[in-house]
């Protein structure tokens, strides 16, 4: 008999402490992202004053994550999707405990078979399709470097926006974000980024508050603007005929910061909007469906959720 009752009571001990066991779920949405998508992922964990969390870390294709409070007590961070990525890409995250405690969560995604880029076809002069000369593809390399760079140190402060992005013009899109270049008849590249019908010297808007982090005359994107939002996000602007900001300019939304023109390797004047989430091209577009309420509080006081330190990439369990 007593040993029923010895039994029963060790059974209930351990069903409340199950009960009251604190627990992590990390959810990704689109759980299905397309190549380059950004994603959104909400931490959900259960609170408790008397153990609270003191640091969140994660990370998402070599990416940090930076979690900010929402008003409905879960985390919220964004992600990104590599443009080459297929089969599965899994986030992993570290939650830490004023008691010590340390819990890592994980949530699988699921990408689909990348499809073949559409074509767009163009008609243009030789020059566009001859392999470049060494010392201009070591320009062209070393460009690209500092571009990265920029999305790189994005890591290093906290989102600056208070709203939703927006277009950085109100004009017709003339090529989408992943169509393939089809030039003179021959596949050459994919297009990362979304083309904007412009005329010389129409105007040029932020897409939304950041830091101007580089401006400069590359040989493919011809005048470039680069803007620093924080958070590990980067829009880019090219081709501009102008720039009408400098390096450290802090900008607002819809701040007007150059001028559609035909610099760099282009067939014509058109504003190219590009966007990145640390290294990693984007579809800038993505930004603009971003709820600005979803992600642009201050993150909460006393809570380090720093992603400079990401967690070593673990398989998940089967």
């Amino acid at each position: 008999m007593n040993t029923c009752i010895n039994t029963a009571v060790a059974l209930c001990t351990l069903l409340s402490a199950s009960v009251s066991a604190q627990t992590s779920r990390l959810s990704v949405a689109p759980a299905s992202p397309e190549p380059g998508a950004i994603v959104r992922l909400t931490l959900s964990t259960a609170a408790s004053p008397a153990d609270s969390i003191v640091s969140i870390r994660g990370a998402l294709a070599g990416e940090p994550l930076h979690f900010i409070a929402s008003p409905a007590g879960a985390w919220h961070a964004l992600g990104a999707v590599p443009v080459d990525a297929e089969g599965s890409l899994v986030a992993s995250v570290i939650l830490s405990r004023a008691s010590g405690k340390v819990e890592t969560v994980r949530a699988r995604l699921t990408l689909p078979k990348l499809p073949p880029p559409v074509p767009t076809t163009l008609a243009v002069d030789s020059s566009f399709t001859r392999p470049l000369d060494s010392a201009t593809a070591a320009r062209v390399a070393r460009e690209n470097l500092r571009a990265r760079a920029v999305g790189t140190r994005a890591h290093d402060s906290p989102p600056m926006w208070t709203s939703s992005f927006r277009r950085p013009r109100a004009s017709v899109i003339t090529s989408e974000f992943g169509t393939g270049r089809l030039f003179n008849g021959h596949m050459t590249s994919r297009h990362l980024g979304v083309d904007f019908r412009g005329a010389t010297g129409q105007p040029v808007n932020a897409a939304n508050r950041g830091v101007v982090a580089l401006v400069d005359n590359f040989f493919l994107a011809g005048n470039v603007v680069y803007i620093d939002h924080g958070a590990g996000v980067v829009t880019g602007y090219f081709h501009l005929s102008k720039t009408l900001v400098a390096v450290g300019d802090t900008v607002e939304r819809g701040q007007q910061i150059g001028l559609v023109g035909a610099t760099g390797r282009v067939t014509g004047p058109h504003l190219h909007w590009a966007a990145r989430y640390g290294t990693i091209t984007v579809n800038p577009l993505d930004l603009v469906s971003l709820d600005g309420k979803w992600y642009a509080a201050p993150r909460r006081a006393g809570v380090s959720s720093s992603g400079s330190k990401p967690p070593p990439p673990q398989p998940p369990k089967s």
